[in-house]
Formats: structure tokens, C-alpha cells, sequence
């Protein structure tokens, strides 16, 4: 199964705050807000949702395809990239503008305020996916993830045109974005990720309801922090998978992401939903317990352990024929 992971690719600028941001919130003056926080580090890494969702794939053992934009200072990050299994020869690279940031600051709670700035992110409204899929021989599915709204919508459009399966993962979008949009980016989509906010965000926004939602796409997969990730189908019960435990969090940034890359793994395989859901909760508990969204380091025993620590030996054996992690 050939995998498209369109979206964000960026350098993340992550920060540490010792305190908690509620406790310099006045509600009564929020309409003049003015504040600063003192961190007490910094890291400077790789990241943007398309290319940690890759990454993610690619130390499972799929080879996904990277679609996105950058800038001509993206030759580091592509290095790293290709050196790890990921397709980057379908990335557009801007003459002008610099590859996305994103700045982001978490305090001891794990609440986070963040900046990103777009750059070079804004031209991927020019890359079509036909010469993608006539590079690779085809494409089974298509994740469209956060990017330039036009982007989002021209891929979205392209794949209900030609009949190629996607998944949408508007996420940090749908902030931007109104409600006829986003039923334009939601209608038709085999997959709908989102975690518990953004759901809520989609029906006011939207104007649908949970009824709506259900018959507009295939299947829904809702994360809901601590308490574990939700697949909802259409004429199938709900399937709840809990979170893995005993983690020491240090850093909750692309947790998400990590979840999708082990979801679309498990999909490539042609695993059950809940087998998906376990093994992108596993990949999820490796990234919160790291800093950065792709710092952290897969082995075989060592992500069989963890599934079958956390969902059972069957799971582990389930998965453990499908995934190929680089490392024994």
C-alpha cells in the first residue's frame, strides 16, 4: 500500500516554562493580554505534522511518500529524512521563502502556547498529486494534513476526482478555516483524525452534527489525551483503546502525528482498526517521552515489548508481522 503524507514540514523551536501558564491568565483582562514567560531551555528540531507523521511510518518499515513545500534550507532536514526511508523526491522547494517554524512553549501541566509561521509552506498549493502517483505506480491513500488551506483543498478535491482514498487531518487548520470549508475537506474522506477538541470544533464550526459527521466519512478516529483514542464506523460498535501506561512524559509536541504514523502503518498492513489504533498509541507513548517529534529511537523487541506489555502477546504478534523496525 502506497501511503501520501501531505501537510506541514518544518523546524520546531521548542521551549520549556517551569510554571503554569493558567496561573498568569487573568480572565477579566484577557482583552488586553500582554505577557512573557522565562524558559528555562530550548531545542531547535525537526518537525512540521507531514514529515513526523513520515518519519513515523518509515522507522515501522513503510516507505511513505513526503508531500509538502520548503525552502532551499531544507537540505539538512532532507538528508536526515531520506537517510530514514522517506520518500522526499515529491517535496516542492520555494525560491523565495524559508521552510516553515513553529515556536512552542509547554509548562509543567503540558499546556503549550505556540507560533508557526507558514514561508515556503504557502506555495504547496502548486503541487499535484497525478505525477506523484505516476512517479510510484500509484497511490492507495492520501493523508491530507495540515498545510496552506488552498493546498488542503486543492488535494482533497484532487482525490475525489480521481478516485484515490484520503484521509483528513485538518487539525491546527480548522482555526483558520470556516464551515463550508471544512465540510469541503471532511466530505468523502475514508478517514477522519482528529483529537477530542478539534471534533468539537468541527461540529460548531461545521454545523454538523455527530449523526452528520458518521455518514460524511468512513471512519472516525478521535484522541482524547489520557484517556486513549476512540474508532467510530458507521454500523460498527465504537472501539476504544486506552493509552499506554507507565509513561514519563517530557514533551506532549507531535504525539498526535506519532499516533497517525502507527495508525497508517497498521492500515498499510491491512490490520483491524483496534490493532491500528495500539500501535499508534504505542509510537505515541515513545515521542511524549522525548523531546522533539523525531528524536526518538525504534527497535523490534523494544516496540513488541511495549504492545505486548500494554494490549497483550496477541498484539504484539499481530503487529510484530507487519512492522519492520530498523533496529532489532
Amino acid at each position: 500500500m502506497r501511503v501520501a503524507v501531505t501537510g506541514s514540514i518544518a523546524t520546531d523551536h521548542l521551549m520549556t516554562f517551569g510554571g503554569k501558564f493558567a496561573d498568569s491568565l487573568l480572565v477579566e483582562q484577557l482583552d488586553k493580554i500582554s505577557l512573557s514567560f522565562l524558559v528555562e531551555d530550548l531545542q531547535i528540531r525537526r518537525g512540521g505534522c507531514a514529515a513526523n507523521i513520515a518519519f513515523g511510518m518509515a522507522n515501522l518499515g513503510q516507505r511513505p511518500v513526503l508531500v509538502g513545500a520548503v525552502g532551499e534550507d531544507f537540505a539538512d532536514y532532507r538528508s536526515w529524512l531520506d537517510r530514514h526511508g522517506v520518500d522526499c523526491e515529491s517535496i516542492y522547494t520555494s525560491q523565495s521563502a524559508h521552510t516553515a517554524r513553529f515556536v512552542c512553549t509547554t509548562d509543567q501541566d503540558m499546556a503549550q502556547i505556540a507560533t508557526f509561521y507558514a514561508g515556503a509552506m504557502s506555495e504547496a498549493r502548486e503541487i499535484e498529486l497525478q505525477p506523484i502517483a505516476d512517479r510510484i505506480g500509484r497511490l492507495d491513500m492520501v493523508l491530507v494534513g495540515p498545510n496552506d488551506p488552498v493546498a488542503m483543498q486543492r488535494h482533497t478535491d484532487e482525490c475525489r476526482t480521481r478516485a484515490i482514498p484520503f484521509a483528513a487531518d485538518p487539525s491546527q487548520q480548522l482555526a483558520r478555516v470556516e464551515g463550508d470549508a471544512i465540510r469541503d475537506l471532511i466530505d468523502g474522506a475514508a478517514y477522519l483524525f482528529t483529537n477530542e477538541y478539534e471534533s468539537h470544533m468541527i461540529t460548531q464550526k461545521a454545523g454538523w452534527s455527530a449523526a452528520d459527521i458518521e455518514n460524511a466519512v468512513g471512519v472516525q478516529v478521535t484522541t482524547r489525551g489520557k484517556d486513549g483514542a476512540t474508532i467510530l464506523q458507521k454500523g460498527h460498535d465504537p472501539i476504544h483503546v486506552s493509552v499506554v501506561p507507565g509513561v514519563q512524559p517530557l514533551d506532549p509536541t507531535g504525539v498526535g502525528d506519532a499516533f497517525r504514523s502507527g495508525f497508517l502503518t497498521g492500515l498499510a498492513a491491512g490490520l483491524s482498526h483496534r490493532r491500528c489504533a495500539e500501535l499508534g498509541s504505542t509510537l505515541a507513548a515513545y515521542v511524549i517521552e522525548t523531546v522533539g517529534t523525531q528524536e526518538y529511537v525504534l527497535t523490534q523487541s523494544g516496540l513488541l515489548g511495549r504492545l505486548a506489555m500494554a494490549y497483550g502477546e496477541n498484539s504484539a504478534a499481530d503487529i510484530g508481522d507487519h512492522v519492520r523496525c530498523p533496529k532489532p
